[in-house]
């Protein structure tokens, strides 16, 4: 519905004060001027409407919101879930672009969502959160009881809204539910703010009827907090029950009331605790054996012995045992039980079964961990390592490492991983101990095998590092000493802070070599590495086709045609239309999406990948000189004055000044519309129409410059006034407010350094230019009938290691500071392997996160099993072996968001593949562990009988 305002005359512009802005409301002569509002439910009297702000309002009010917010976090605030769905429409309205969404995480294909947005982007409904809850959530609830649909992702599926904000979304539109989160504090050492969006969900279990019942709670509630819960829902008095931690339907520790909070209980999503009463009535048969007796159970009371990791008997495997008591006086440190992780004296392994063939538990989307862990405790210097005694290297005073908590929990799972048989094990206890120190882990969200195992190997190594008191040490510069000399000083400068197993086993060097490429200064350091993370290289291409138009008015758009990279960038791109379309030295592009005459999104980081561009896109580039680029950016859009619509492709040029004037604005226009004039206008349509020349100057005019557009008057007005109907607007193109040439613009004070105007295209415009050129420009990509399908492509680990370490310059925002030249300069990089480590982990990185979209490369890449030569990547020749042997794999199936993990891990001394998809372990033939799942390759040396004295006797990278 539209409500039509009553007429009104207004001689020149109005100011609205209460707006917060002001608001310039054009000319009407004796016409009536009627102005459309989307239907707010409501008309006053006078016919105007009663929406409580318009739509530049409210997008004000949400940032001022959630800008206060994000200056006030503490634990405890408030925030609400949304439905992006929802959100998205009520960006579009208020005007938020695709490059300033509030969600900050949004995908290039949400415009295609819910259908194709219209121009004037219509106000939204009341906010539906329908399409994100339970099914059976009740709409009109509050949301306390109002549960998530699982697996959501934050930034495509819902955003979280400071109160402030929902108070006031709610206010204006209504509708629900309500989801309430709270936000909390994470980590022990790094602290972080983070909401709740997934509470811990518990299954109560009455042990008088075994009945179910659900209970949410924050997992920083404390157990105090649960007995009082559960005895109201039972309506029980809390000094007549026990609770047991009842994981896996074990009773595995009782719970007291205490100020304990639940994540460190131990507690996980989804699982049975146990309600008991203890007033002589009610007896429990659960958790008893056959006869009726109570079963054997283990206190998880934490006694803070620190010594673990110990040695113990000797299996038939060779491997070491595990015992709670293995050491006279010695206890289970940090609260480290067998039971607790769903192992026990009776679940140790059989003599003559094999050791390392037990799984781990999911516990609510962490095959990402189990995977990562796989490949750790299969790693063999790691297992023999921590079945021994280690606890003299435990560093409990590290200020960088977790008080050797993180090695302790460790060291107790992999004993337990190589003690069990099969038996799988839950890693309650280590999920916990990594959430307390690295809180992006926590919770219930999946993430990233590879960013779990650097945080791992880091950790463990400040736990075990040797080096208790690190001394201060100044990096001297290369200054052209020979590279092995610089080599093991860097080297030995690393080792004497830095002394680990970690470092024994599984750090190598890197030779970093840069060059200014102004002076030819040259740096080069030596740099330790724990993995490698290499690109994977593309040989597919794809055509794209990108209409270039010109900053300066020089030439007409012209759409040119390039092969790209098909996992490329937009750096890729921008370097091949630069080579078409001869861009000289001092001039740039700068890329942009057109969609529904309109900018949608500028493509302004040069690692966009190119995967966010899809083909049935428009796709323009403007082509400046270099130096413009900071000034103040001026958009143009084209209306038909007739039909009040946007056409054509938006017009992009530089204003130099640092204060602009209207006149300066008008000649901009002006100039970057020259090459569309049509030729015959100059001459053929000289004439006078009421005293105006077609092509919009006045014959008569006193202004000195008769050939400058900005210096022409009409007949009847000021020399103030424009000669081309210009009006200034905002991105969304909905409100048009007037200027003149003498109106000052400085630049300082311009949001964004960003003005848009738009074009008015009465019948003098279209008699002056050609706007065909505007219009209809051709896609990325028009698919023929008869376009064949790419096959998959195989490349091989060589080819990611050349891609790896190929010269290439520094992105602009990697800039490197030249001593010599005293600036920020765009080095020209080289990396070069100088030193390679016992254990060489190889990441294949096949996530690309650009500013509009994740993608994951599925491309198969054929890595070798056996006999992986590395010798002729290696500078130095330190008489180590060069030669590898694959030992684990971390697999990723699916995309990003979700997906699953698995690993392949061999058992050395049986020579076998197994495969491990969480708790279910099963064997696996070598021939079928290659895949394009593979993410993270496990490669130890494999060493000749000559050198392994020579190794043993040092460590394996030491430098003389």
């Amino acid at each position: 519905m539209i409500w039509v305002i009553s007429r009104f005359i207004v001689e020149a512009y109005k100011k609205v004060s209460d707006s917060g802005k002001d608001k310039i409301v054009e000319k009407t002569g004796g016409n009536s001027s009627i102005m459309t509002i989307p239907d707010s439910g409501c008309v006053m009297e006078n016919g105007a409407s009663c929406l409580p702000c318009t739509p530049e309002e409210e997008k004000k009010i949400v940032t001022d919101l959630r800008n206060e917010s994000e200056r006030n976090l503490k634990e405890g605030n408030l925030y609400f879930v949304i439905s992006s769905s929802w959100f998205r429409k009520w960006e579009r309205y208020v005007g938020i672009d695709g490059d300033e969404n509030l969600i900050g995480n949004q995908s290039s294909d949400s415009r295609h969502i819910n259908g194709a947005s219209s121009v004037v982007a219509e106000r939204p409904g009341p906010i539906d959160n329908s399409d994100i809850v339970e099914n059976g959530s009740d709409s009109d609830g509050k949301g306390n009881d109002i549960q998530l649909r699982r697996m959501l992702i934050e930034g495509q599926d819902y955003v979280l809204v400071p109160q402030g904000v929902w108070e006031k979304l709610h206010g204006w539109y209504k509708g629900g539910p309500e989801l309430p989160r709270k936000m909390i504090l994470q980590g022990v050492y790094h602290k972080k703010f983070d909401v709740e969006v997934y509470p811990l969900c518990l299954k109560l279990v009455d042990s008088r009827d075994e009945s179910q019942s659900t209970i949410w709670l924050s997992r920083k509630a404390s157990l105090t907090e649960l007995f009082q819960k559960v005895c109201a829902l039972k309506g029980i008095e809390q000094d007549k029950v026990r609770i047991w931690d009842y994981f896996n339907k074990r009773k595995y520790a009782q719970l007291s009331v205490s100020n304990k909070t639940l994540e460190e209980s131990n507690l996980q999503m989804d699982q049975d605790i146990l309600l008991e009463l203890v007033d002589g009535h009610q007896s429990s048969k659960i958790g008893m054996d056959s006869t009726g007796n109570d079963l054997a159970l283990v206190s998880l009371e934490p006694s803070r012995s620190p010594l673990t990791i110990a040695g113990g008997p000797t299996l038939s495997n060779g491997h070491s045992g595990y015992r709670s008591n293995l050491y006279p006086g010695s206890s289970l440190g940090s609260g480290l039980t067998d039971m607790d992780d769903g192992f026990d004296a009776c679940n140790s392994a059989r003599k003559g079964e094999k050791g390392g063939l037990a799984g781990l538990q999911n516990l609510g989307n962490t095959c990402f961990m189990n995977s990562a862990l796989q490949c750790l405790v299969h790693t063999p210097p790691l297992v023999e390592y921590f079945l021994k005694d280690c606890r003299a290297e435990i560093n409990t005073d590290n200020p960088l490492g977790m008080h050797g908590e993180l090695a302790l929990a460790f060291g107790d799972l992999l004993r337990k991983l190589w003690s069990s048989g099969r038996t799988a094990i839950a890693p309650r206890v280590f999920k916990g101990k990594l959430a307390r120190f690295a809180p992006q882990f926590s919770g219930y969200n999946q993430h990233d095998s590879q960013e779990l195992l650097a945080f791992l190997l880091d950790g463990l190594h400040e736990d075990l590092n040797r080096v208790k008191q690190k001394p201060y040490i100044e990096m001297k510069d290369s200054d052209g000493r020979p590279d092995e000399e610089v080599a093991a000083e860097c080297w030995k400068n690393h080792k004497a802070r830095n002394d680990s197993v970690i470092v024994d086993v599984c750090q190598g060097q890197y030779k970093s070599t840069l060059v200014c490429p102004v002076c030819s200064k040259i740096s080069i350091t030596f740099d330790p590495f724990m993995y490698l993370s290499l690109p994977l290289p593309s040989t597919i291409t794809r055509t794209m086709t990108v209409t270039v138009f010109y900053g300066d008015g020089s030439r007409l758009p012209m759409p040119f045609t390039v092969s790209v990279l098909k996992n490329g960038f937009c750096k890729d791109l921008l370097l091949a239309l630069g080579t078409a379309c001869g861009l000289k030295s001092d001039e740039s592009l700068m890329l942009a999406e057109v969609y529904e005459n309109k900018i949608y999104r500028y493509l302004e980081m040069p690692l966009e990948p190119l995967a966010s561009i899809k083909d049935d896109e428009h796709i323009v580039a403007f082509r400046f000189q270099k130096k413009e680029i900071g000034k103040t950016r001026l958009v143009i859009f084209h209306r038909w004055q007739e039909k009040a619509e946007l056409f054509g492709t938006p017009l992009v040029t530089y204003l130099v000044a640092d204060q602009s004037s209207g006149a300066d604005i008008e000649a901009a226009v002006s100039k970057v519309l020259s090459p569309f004039k049509k030729t015959s206008s100059a001459k053929a349509h000289v004439g006078k129409e009421n005293g105006i020349l077609l092509d919009g100057l006045d014959e008569e005019c006193s202004c000195s410059d008769a050939q400058s557009v900005e210096n022409a008057e009409l007949e009847g007005t000021s020399c103030t006034d424009l000669s081309i109907p210009l009006r200034l607007t905002d991105g969304r193109v909905m409100n048009f407010n007037a200027f003149k040439k003498d109106t000052l613009f400085e630049s300082g004070k311009i949001i964004g350094k960003l003005l848009r105007v738009v074009l008015d295209w009465t019948d003098k415009e279209q008699e002056l230019y050609d706007s065909s050129y505007l219009k209809d420009i051709p896609e990325v990509y028009k698919a023929g009938l008869a376009a064949k399908k790419t096959r998959q492509e195989a490349i091989s680990l060589s080819s990611c290691l050349d891609a790896f370490l190929i010269e290439e310059p520094l992105g602009p925002d990697d800039m490197w500071y030249c001593p010599r030249c005293k600036e920020h300069r765009q080095a020209i990089k080289k990396l070069d392997l100088w030193m390679l480590p016992e254990i060489i982990v190889f990441h294949l990185k096949r996530f690309t996160y650009g500013r509009y979209l994740k993608n994951k490369i599925d491309t198969f890449v054929n890595f070798p099993i056996h006999d992986l030569d590395l010798s002729k990547y290696v500078m130095s020749k330190d008489g180590q072996s060069y030669l590898y042997e694959l030992y684990a794999i971390s697999n990723h199936y699916g995309g990003l968001g979700g997906g699953h993990y698995t690993a392949y891990a061999k058992l050395i001394d049986e020579n076998r593949w197994y495969h491990f998809d969480d708790s279910h372990v099963s064997a696996v033939n070598e021939s079928d562990i290659k895949t394009s799942a593979a993410y993270l390759l496990f490669y130890k040396r494999v060493r000749s009988e000559s050198k392994v004295e020579a190794g043993e006797a040092s460590h394996s990278h030491s430098i003389s």
